[in-house]
């Protein structure tokens, strides 16, 4: 008996913590924290960057702080040639920082490398 009452407490906590777990992993909430400092943030959803994929402007010689979060069930990544910016593979859930900065003015490219035609934007760098 005690070891039926064992075998049941296991199997719930498994149950529960599974369901726990995948109910995060395809939780609608995109709530995300904000940054302290000036940025931006992209979220790779549903093979788009932010529903929309947006113009990002920035000015010349000021770096620009951009986060992009993964919130799709698929890897993204998150490209722009010219600035030579790469994310790498970006998992489920999993985020990536960086900084774009241009002392030229002009409009550059971004996209993800495994989505190009869906996910991708500009940049427009002015002064």
């Amino acid at each position: 008996m005690k070891n039926n009452i064992i075998a049941i407490v296991a199997i719930s906590f498994t149950v529960v913590g599974t369901m726990w777990a995948v109910s995060n992993l395809i939780s609608s909430n995109d709530t995300i924290k904000t940054l302290k400092n000036e940025g931006i943030i992209l979220v790779a959803k549903d093979n788009l960057f932010n529903s929309t994929n947006p113009d990002i402007h920035a000015k010349t010689n000021i770096p620009l702080r951009i986060t992009i979060v993964n919130k799709d069930f698929t890897k993204h990544d998150f490209i722009i040639d010219e600035l030579n910016v790469n994310t790498g593979y970006l998992s489920s859930d999993q985020d990536f920082t960086t900084a774009i900065a241009s002392n030229n003015s002009g409009i550059y490219q971004y996209y993800c490398s495994f989505h190009p035609a869906t996910m991708h934007g500009r940049i427009l760098v002015d002064d």
